[in-house]
């Protein structure tokens, strides 16, 4: 692997410049296209002694002996590492997804269209998934003795969503409404992922302090009182036509089809680079350790928050050359806007 240390001032504007215009042109670039835009007036023959260097440093590859050099996935890398944060996004652009997100009412929707305006901004495949959040949070839970050995659990989320059981317990309803308020008044707005996790905790470490409750908050518990149905991931992909133009190997063009059809392996792949933890948006070039037909291909992606809980992710998936700064920037803007647009339809 190239050592980015070793890259001197000269060669790191070559690289840039490299880069930049196959990008814009999709050609190979040559010394004497360089030298004729270079600022410091560096000569052909110069031009060609540092590409060389590049060469052999793994930064470029000649596709044929008479043509020109094109980046390699480790040049895209290093300037990647080289845009700063500080680009804007261009105001027919944050256009666009004003108008797009307009009137946006739930996660879903936000998702739907975030994947359709990614698609028409970035010009490849915008894909979005939505999983459980804050939506699916607790709004209150209700317990209800119906008998000898029966208890009626009814749980509602925020969403309106109302999910109720039977139980085959024996608790007096004394002990049921102990239960529920102190549920209801400790984790009302958790999800229900994070209030089970909490739950186990505090059944094993406050169970001398709150005896009789926490045995009542275990039997529920293990009963499967507060359990709620995994929440589906639901996958949105837009603009998979765009990558017809950019793809000439119509092979690999298939496979990439056949892979973005397929919502379930689009989820793993958001899944499987996109971390919950991450605060900025993540560049990957070359995602083939998730999947082998997408080597040559970028994501560039963030996750979705509400809050702290984290709702989904999105991202540009395309071929490694296309307008970094442009995509970092788009997707950037559009997570920023997430939490924002989903409170204010609240």
């Amino acid at each position: 692997m190239p050592s980015d240390s070793n890259i001197g001032q000269r060669q790191r504007e070559v690289l840039t410049a490299i880069v930049e215009t196959f990008i814009s042109t999709g050609e190979p670039v040559g010394s004497r296209t360089l030298a004729r835009s270079n600022r410091e007036g560096l000569s052909p023959a110069t031009i060609r002694n540092v590409m060389a260097d590049l060469s052999d440093a793994g930064f470029l590859e000649q596709t044929h002996t008479s043509s020109g050099r094109v980046p390699t996935p480790e040049a895209y890398r290093y300037y990647v590492e080289q845009i700063t944060g500080d680009a804007q996004l261009a105001p027919q652009d944050a256009a666009i997804i004003s108008d797009s997100l307009a009137g946006v009412a739930d996660v879903q929707e936000f998702m739907e269209r975030t994947s359709r305006v990614l698609s028409l901004i970035s010009r490849n495949v915008g894909v979005t998934v939505a999983v459980g959040g804050t939506r699916n949070a607790l709004e209150h839970v209700y317990f209800s003795r119906l008998g000898d050995q029966k208890v009626l659990a009814v749980l509602v989320t925020r969403s309106g969503l109302v999910r109720d059981r039977v139980l085959r317990l024996d608790l007096k309803q004394d002990e049921l409404d102990l239960a529920a308020r102190y549920i209801n008044e400790n984790f009302r707005g958790w999800t229900m992922e994070a209030m089970r996790a909490e739950l186990a905790r505090r059944i094993e470490q406050e169970r001398s302090e709150y005896d009789r409750l926490m045995n009542s908050i275990e039997m529920l518990y293990k009963q499967g009182a507060l359990a709620a149905e995994a929440s589906p991931q639901v996958v949105f992909v837009e603009g998979a036509s765009n990558l017809v133009a950019s793809q000439e190997d119509r092979k690999r063009l298939e496979e990439m089809l056949r892979t973005l059809e397929e919502k379930e392996k689009v989820a793993q792949l958001l899944s499987a680079y996109l971390d919950v933890k991450q605060e900025a948006v993540r560049v990957v070039i070359g995602l083939d350790d998730a999947l082998p037909s997408m080597q040559n291909f970028v994501l560039i992606g963030a996750p979705a928050r509400s809050g702290n809980d984290m709702v989904g992710s999105l991202a540009v998936i395309g071929p490694t050359r296309m307008d970094y700064q442009h995509t970092i920037t788009a997707v950037s803007y559009i997570a920023r806007l997430f939490d924002k647009i989903l409170n204010e339809s609240e």
